[in-house]
């Protein structure tokens, strides 16, 4: 099977389903995004030392997969009302490893500045992106019914990673930049 087909060379995609879309179209527009933030975490994943966090870091970028799939679908057939299920299980997963983190964190008293540690960097970069493709999925869900769990699961993300750039900044005896207002 050739890697290339030649048939986006006009600027059109096809969904899944077979219906073809502009290629700046919103849904693709939002599940690019998720690629991206997807791609980034294999990088935060790879520059992480600790397993436990690999092993996190992994499932959230299957979740992704499976958000990616979801927002690929044509959304004018029927028959994607049987989609593949996307529950609050994977938002509560989330949620218990912030409050896990969140107790080992020095109390935050002022805005922090991203960088100090390539991984740290890199935790940042996949926090931005994933709150820019929580944005973009909004503006999907605006024109299309999207799982409402996707956009809670996708703001839940932004805030993992933001107490993990504070672990892994804790991890590394990297001091965190506060920024002050001066």
């Amino acid at each position: 099977m050739k890697i290339y087909t030649k048939s986006g060379d006009k600027g059109k995609t096809s969904l899944i389903g077979g219906k073809r879309v502009s290629k700046d179209d919103i849904q693709i527009d939002a599940y690019g995004t998720i690629d991206e933030l997807n791609s980034n975490l294999g990088l935060l994943r790879d520059y992480c030392s600790i397993e436990s966090d690999k092993s996190f870091i992994l499932n959230i970028q299957k979740d992704l997969f499976i958000i990616g799939s979801l927002l690929a679908v044509d959304y004018s057939k029927k028959s994607n009302e049987q989609r593949i299920d996307f529950s609050q299980n994977k938002i509560i997963l989330i949620e218990n490893k912030i409050d896990e983190i969140d107790l080992s964190l020095p109390k935050m008293t002022n805005f922090i500045i991203p960088g100090g540690h390539i991984t740290v960097s890199t935790c940042h970069i996949s926090r931005s992106i994933c709150r820019r493709a929580e944005r973009k999925c909004i503006k999907f869900a605006k024109q299309f019914e999207l799982n409402n769990d996707i956009l809670i699961y996708l703001n839940r993300l932004s805030d993992y990673l933001f107490v993990l750039s504070r672990k892994i900044s804790l991890d590394t005896n990297t001091q965190e930049i506060k920024w002050i207002n001066k």
